[in-house]
């Protein structure tokens, strides 16, 4: 086995234009964050599509599991307020 098959798994995610979330896009293998930000730019912006780079080590990674799925999220339902479709959007409201 090489050392290369030994580099750690990064996410990749790009924010497309100033004032948008930044966005996962995929997943690379690189030694450490300062190639895989290089990395990243040469496999997921090569035709100018972000201008920001974020690389987050996979196994700083929590996520909640889908067979939790039902308690995890059932006390947020009788809150209607946190739902989006509680909200008018005001027109000329960017970005939402």
């Amino acid at each position: 086995m090489s050392e290369k098959d030994n580099w750690p798994l990064w996410e990749i995610f790009i924010q497309s234009k100033p004032g948008l979330n930044h966005k996962h896009v995929g997943s690379l293998h690189a030694p450490d964050a300062e190639m895989a930000i290089e990395n990243a730019r040469d496999v997921y912006t090569r035709r100018s599509e972000g201008i920001s780079i974020w690389v987050v080590p996979a196994n700083a990674i929590s996520a909640s599991s889908p067979e939790d799925e039902g308690s995890f999220y059932e006390p947020s339902n009788d809150k209607v307020y946190r739902h989006p479709t509680f909200y008018e959007i005001p027109d000329g409201v960017k970005y939402l």
